[in-house]
């Protein structure tokens, strides 16, 4: 009898700390040691930069700064009433990254504008990014910076923003103004990235920034498809998330999250994620 309680009672503990954990627990993924995630850093980026190789004075390519050195600080974390907050210094164009990939989530955190701004966006809004489903090494696209995957953009006045990276591609129901595309629910369905006819770029439907303040930002992806929420209005869906190789298109729809350093000091705190089994029911009217 003694043996079958023990038993029981291991069963029961087995029980509450694994099938009985809640659904709907977020997970969070920012300490004081950053120790979920990685550090690449590239380059300070000139201006005037087009997307050449940089070279020294006698012209020999530079190399990158490269994985988890950290140079100048640019990636460190204070502590803000009892809780981290990553500050990213935006001298060097780089990232942090997660240690590990993710699919089918709904993530949220916060982000603030902090006071400076480097070349070669001294005269422009300040810019960040969160980029996901981001697969490969780092330096795969324009910059020379960043990973293989889809941006939401952070940035003055056009906080989710679509940007294509590398070969990335993405479908938007938009429409054109101008030479501009706008998110539009009512819109047409176009595809954005290298090779569409429609440039890499397509702006969020609406700017729901909260000047000079804390933004949340969420970004619920399930397959190939994902919303973009800031301060809770929804500001874009993406469908049929894909990327090229060799003019062949493949899912791009898991992999890790990537914090940018794009010449703007910016803070994010309250990075919490939690996985999903469906596109909750109610953005699913964005996709038909």
């Amino acid at each position: 009898m003694k043996n079958l309680l023990l038993s029981i009672s291991c069963i029961a503990v087995l029980l509450c700390s694994t099938s009985f954990q809640p659904k709907d627990e977020w997970t969070p993924l920012l300490d004081k040691n950053l120790t979920k995630w990685n550090i690449y850093q590239s380059f300070r980026i000139p201006v005037g930069y087009k997307g050449e190789v940089l070279k020294d004075a006698n012209g020999t390519p530079l190399k990158p700064i490269g994985y988890n050195k950290n140079q100048d600080h640019v990636f460190s974390t204070i502590i803000e009433n009892g809780e981290p907050v990553l500050k990213i210094d935006g001298d060097i164009y780089g990232c942090i990254f997660t240690k590990q990939d993710f699919a089918n989530y709904h993530l949220k955190l916060k982000v603030k504008w902090g006071d400076k701004k480097y070349s070669p966006r001294l005269n422009e809004d300040k810019d960040s990014g969160v980029l996901y489903h981001s697969q490969g090494e780092c330096g795969a696209e324009y910059f020379h910076t960043w990973m293989l995957s889809q941006e939401f953009q952070v940035t003055e006045k056009g906080m989710g923003d679509y940007w294509s990276q590398a070969s990335s591609r993405s479908d938007v129901k938009a429409r054109k103004d101008g030479s501009n595309y706008y998110f539009d629910d009512k819109g047409t369905v176009m595809s954005f990235g290298s090779g569409t006819g429609n440039g890499g770029f397509c702006h969020a439907g609406i700017d729901a920034e909260i000047k000079g303040g804390w933004n949340e930002l969420e970004l619920i992806t399930y397959g190939d498809k994902s919303i973009r929420i800031v301060n809770g209005k929804v500001v874009m869906a993406l469908s049929n998330s894909r990327y090229m190789v060799n003019g062949e298109a493949k899912p791009l729809v898991s992999g890790k999250i990537q914090l940018q350093s794009e010449a703007a000091e910016v803070y994010y705190k309250d990075i919490v994620i939690k996985q999903i089994d469906k596109m909750p029911t109610e953005y699913e009217k964005y996709f038909k």
